[in-house]
């Protein structure tokens, strides 16, 4: 069944959608788009087609990379999509633009194994009828805060994506919408910079800014925490280590949590943190126990990351 032309572009629907998947997270295999636009349809023909428009009208470009023997095509948008997505308005501006050097270079791997986590939160969505769609997270947002640890700098916390998750018990009939703050690591960092990572964290979750001074303002007046401008609760935190084998992601896990042990700032946060591998968020879901809590005793949890699972 063909598929509606909307718009003035004259794109086909799956088309549009794919430019703003692309817009959105700058990089994204055939395989991907597959999964998080086209995941009802056994075979991806009709969505290459509309791909390949993409890149004849010069809206979009492509790499390729080897995988198990074989060339994965790569797609982002080029600066003339980019600007007819921004001409639209519907998404966020992003300042970010991709090209063939970025593509090829050494971010490629982070990039898509981002891509890869979010499309596992959508998978699962999909199956436990849930709600996640393929732009509920947003690659590198910044948080700007102040660390007492280094007193005069401004710093910005940038995770890797901000994932929105719509939780769903049928149940109870309740509907709960979950942020998590989504960090991938795929063991090219040290353990010790991944800790200060944590850090960072805690520390953007107790930075409330001075309020103003001078006339009318109240001395005893107490500063919100700067996330709760943005946030309703603060956003769970999740670490998803690829890249090696489990045996290496497992001591990693156990290296972090020794690190985290010790960092006073952690000692007394509110910051509910766990860490999984890729591989266990594919094949079992966020909802099951796969996380590791990053502080207190190694009771796994699922992405709830309950409070009595952290420390205090």
């Amino acid at each position: 069944m063909p598929y509606p032309h909307t718009g003035p572009t004259g794109l086909g629907q799956i088309a549009q959608q794919a430019m703003q998947v692309l817009y959105q997270h700058r990089l994204v295999s055939t395989r991907q788009l597959h999964q998080l636009i086209t995941p009802h349809h056994s075979r991806a023909e009709y969505l290459r087609r509309q791909l390949h428009s993409l890149r004849e009208t010069g809206l979009a470009e492509t790499v390729g990379r080897r995988v198990t023997g074989q060339t994965e095509l790569l797609w982002w948008l080029t600066e003339k999509g980019a600007n007819a997505i921004e001409s639209v308005g519907l998404l966020p501006q992003r300042p970010y633009r991709m090209s063939p050097e970025a593509a090829l270079g050494p971010l490629q791997e982070h990039t898509l194994a981002t891509v890869e986590t979010g499309l596992a939160f959508v998978d699962w969505a999909r199956r436990l009828g849930h709600e996640c769609g393929p732009l509920d997270w947003s690659p590198e947002i910044s948080h700007h805060y102040r660390d007492d640890a280094r007193p005069g700098e401004e710093l910005s916390l940038i995770p890797d994506a901000v994932l929105n998750y719509v939780h769903a018990d049928q149940k109870a009939k309740q509907r709960t919408l979950l942020t998590f703050f989504v960090e991938v690591d795929r063991t090219q960092m040290t353990i010790a910079r991944l800790a200060q990572k944590l850090h960072a964290y805690a520390a953007y979750h107790a930075f409330a800014p001075q309020p103003p001074s001078g006339r009318g303002a109240k001395a005893s007046r107490r500063a919100a925490p700067a996330w709760r401008y943005r946030y309703p609760a603060f956003p769970r935190l999740l670490l998803v280590l690829t890249g090696a084998s489990d045996t290496r992601l497992a001591r990693r896990i156990a290296d972090l949590r020794s690190l985290a042990a010790g960092d006073p700032a952690l000692a007394t946060t509110g910051l509910r943190a766990g860490v999984t591998t890729l591989g266990e968020l594919r094949d079992q879901g966020p909802f099951e126990p796969i996380f590791t809590p990053v502080l207190g005793p190694v009771d796994h949890t699922d992405a709830w990351l309950c409070p009595q699972a952290v420390a205090a």
